[in-house]
């Protein structure tokens, strides 16, 4: 009995022996996993789409080819303009008014007869194909980009490739100024090469010459998995994305869906919908003690009063966006019919967005930051593809939902971030908010002067920032 004891009694501590650190080793993984969750960074989920014609093929699979393409006119395009812009007809505008009221009607009409006996459409198709243009053909859709490269690279530096993403009511077109400078950055004195892009310039899906979805829910997310569709059939597995307007929620929603692809992401328009407690708080004391809250001097000039900035003037400038988010082809109806109400339409966010003090003026202030040649070639884009609708129509599918409950609507966005904040923007974030969504921004820059379109109103400050902010990511 004695000797049976003594061998259980080994048997048990063998057992031991090995069922503790076994234990210890389950609950210490167990531990590691749950640390390791808690930090894991969320995602959007990729998923799949198709937005051609009808029901998506079973068999056979999708075109990948890169096609050249040309921008291309006919004498048949150019006389219907000329008819449809002879039979316009006026409403005289209030006196004074100004752009208080939209666009000025008796400023248009110079506009428009500048357009029918000036502006040279042959002349700007030959601009528009000065950058090589391809199409590809992405979930059902044909998809229009420009992909310039360097014609000269100094030895030893690494070329980085660029997504630039416009918005609405801009086009591939508003980067026509800024792609040499970071294409040819020492040709135009920003730098000794150090920081070389190839830049791709996407239309996103019914803007310009990208096809419109055919199907219903094409909103920022599938845009987002169309363009590193895009990026990875041109043979890229990192690149850096710039966006602006629609542009900066497009490449928000890619860095989101792909992180480990995007080595840097640059906006020039941020827009933190988030709300809470905390940022009431901000609201509250920011005016008084700033330093409190996080915000700087130049936050509070650009933030406050915040009644009149955030609300009045957002409210004033937003009156589109109602529409455009629930009955985009009505109004739509109009504007792809009247090359005139469609110029009033579209060149009226220039003036505004641009620079909020051109209200007073009775010209808007285009012609002081923009040529008419420039302004006319980006409206012909949507006027000669018929774009205007659908362009619209992407705000119906990304508002027609609560905009807490979408799939990016609680995951940060984690990869290094530059933002440019333009002090005529439609609305400004400050650093203290924009860490809320961006957990890792490396370059956070008061730009001295520009609004909205600043591609193509500020092209040498926004191509210096882009660059600032690549170099930093570079050196980490």
């Amino acid at each position: 009995e004695s000797i049976l004891s003594r061998i259980r009694s080994f048997e048990y501590s063998q057992k031991n022996a090995v069922l503790v650190p076994a234990a210890a080793l389950g609950v210490g993984g167990m531990l590691v996993y749950w640390l390791r969750s808690r930090h894991k960074i969320k995602t959007i989920e990729m998923g799949d789409g198709w937005w051609g014609s009808g029901e998506r093929p079973l068999k056979g699979k999708e075109d990948e080819s890169i096609r050249p393409f040309k921008i291309e006119t006919s004498d048949k395009e150019i006389e219907d303009l000329h008819r449809r812009l002879e039979q316009a007809r006026y409403a005289p505008p209030l006196e004074g008014a100004a752009f208080h009221y939209g666009f000025n009607s008796s400023y248009l009409q110079k506009v428009v007869a500048y357009w029918r006996n000036q502006f040279d459409w042959r002349k700007q198709v030959e601009v528009l194909n000065k950058y090589p243009h391809f199409q590809t053909t992405i979930e059902g859709i044909t998809i229009h980009f420009i992909h310039v490269k360097p014609s000269y690279v100094p030895h030893g530096r690494a070329v980085q490739p660029l997504l630039m993403v416009h918005g609405w009511p801009g086009s591939f077109y508003e980067f026509y100024k800024i792609i040499p400078l970071l294409t040819e950055p020492a040709g135009h004195g920003l730098n000794e090469g150090d920081v070389v892009f190839e830049v791709i310039c996407p239309s996103i899906p019914g803007y310009g010459f990208s096809e419109a979805p055919h199907q219903k829910g094409f909103d920022a997310i599938a845009t987002a998995r169309i363009f590193h569709k895009l990026m990875n059939r041109l043979g890229f597995k990192e690149y850096y994305l710039q966006g602006g307007d629609w542009g900066s929620r497009i490449t928000i929603n890619m860095a989101q869906m792909l992180p480990q692809s995007v080595k840097g992401l640059h906006l020039n328009f941020v827009f933190i919908s988030r709300q809470g407690l905390r940022r009431m708080i901000s609201v509250m004391l920011g005016a008084y003690v700033p330093w409190l809250v996080g915000l700087t001097r130049e936050d509070v000039r650009r933030t406050y009063p915040f009644i009149q900035k955030n609300i009045h003037e957002l409210l004033r400038e937003s009156g589109y966006l109602h529409i455009q988010a629930t009955k985009p082809d009505t109004a739509g109806c109009g504007l792809n019919d009247s090359p005139v109400g469609l110029a009033a339409y579209i060149l009226e966010k220039f003036s505004t967005w641009t620079d909020k003090s051109f209200l007073h003026k009775d010209d808007g202030g285009l012609e002081s930051k923009y040529s008419l040649d420039e302004l006319l070639t980006n409206v012909m884009i949507y006027w000669v593809t018929s774009s205007i609708v659908s362009s619209m129509r992407f705000y119906k599918e990304n508002f027609s939902k609560d905009p807490r409950l979408t799939a990016d609507a609680r995951v940060g966005v984690y990869v290094p971030t530059g933002i440019a904040a333009f002090p005529q923007e439609l609305v400004h974030t400050p650093h203290a908010w924009a860490k809320e969504v961006f957990k890792n921004i490396i370059t956070y820059s008061y730009m001295p002067r520009g609004g909205h379109f600043a591609a193509l109103e500020e092209p040498k400050l926004l191509a210096q920032d882009i660059m600032h902010f690549v170099r930093k990511v570079e050196q980490l």
